[in-house]
């Protein structure tokens, strides 16, 4: 592995943190990689790049960036830092110039209705749905204390216009969670398809990082080891 990346940043999405993907961490360790899991708090778009590029930073050389949900419109800026080499999008945002999450979801719409804004300029999953739409296939415990525990999102994160997408001059790859409920499985492969992402489809919730960790590490194992080659 040593003229491959041997260090990986995980990017969590919405209504989540970054412990959701001690599964997938665990496995990259112990197959050698560094990880680093970024712990932005979704205050808003420029806190979110801030936090990430200082993880990216702390790395010593070429790293992997890889998102999850609203991670991915993450990575999608803060992947153009010198030190990313590719990008791994899991069932995440892989924007366009002039895209936002939200203008995602509104051309075609995902299956949830439960996202609601509330006072303070937030987004929240309400908690009754937050297990069926949002992480259905990982132990039932588990997802309910990530409804309790969900960190929610700004309404300037979910908006913010991506200008300058990575993924146009970087390596990228790409996993479908065809049973997402929380964006369009068919918005998944459409920004697959146009970051010309090499692309696997798991059948899986939303939370294809915790439901099939091996599968995610995979990916973002191969797209460690393909630069260089």
């Amino acid at each position: 592995m040593s003229q491959h990346i041997k260090n990986v940043v995980l990017v969590h999405g919405a209504f989540a943190d970054g412990s959701g993907w001690k599964r997938v961490a665990d496995i990259l360790k112990h197959d050698g990689y560094k990880v680093s899991v970024v712990q932005h708090p979704e205050t808003s778009y420029a806190d979110d790049q801030r936090y990430t590029k200082a993880a990216i930073d702390a790395m010593d050389g070429p790293v992997v960036l890889v998102g999850h949900s609203y991670g991915g419109s993450v990575i999608t800026e803060a992947g153009n830092h010198p030190n990313v080499a590719a990008l791994v999008y899991i069932a995440a945002f892989a924007l366009d110039e002039g895209e936002s999450c939200g203008s995602i979801e509104q051309a075609l719409p995902q299956a949830s209705t439960a996202f609601k804004p509330d006072a303070n300029g937030n987004w929240w999953i309400e908690e009754a749905h937050f297990v069926a739409d949002f992480a259905a296939d990982i132990p039932r415990d588990e997802a309910e204390f990530m409804a309790i525990a969900q960190v929610p999102i700004s309404t300037d994160s979910f908006l913010h216009k991506v200008t300058n997408p990575a993924w146009k001059h970087k390596p990228t790859f790409y996993m479908v969670a065809t049973e997402d409920r929380s964006i369009n499985p068919e918005q998944e492969r459409m920004m697959a398809r146009r970051a010309k992402a090499k692309t696997v489809e798991v059948k899986s919730s939303h939370v294809a990082y915790m439901s099939f960790p091996k599968e995610a590490a995979k990916l973002i194992e191969e797209a460690a080891t393909s630069i260089g080659e």
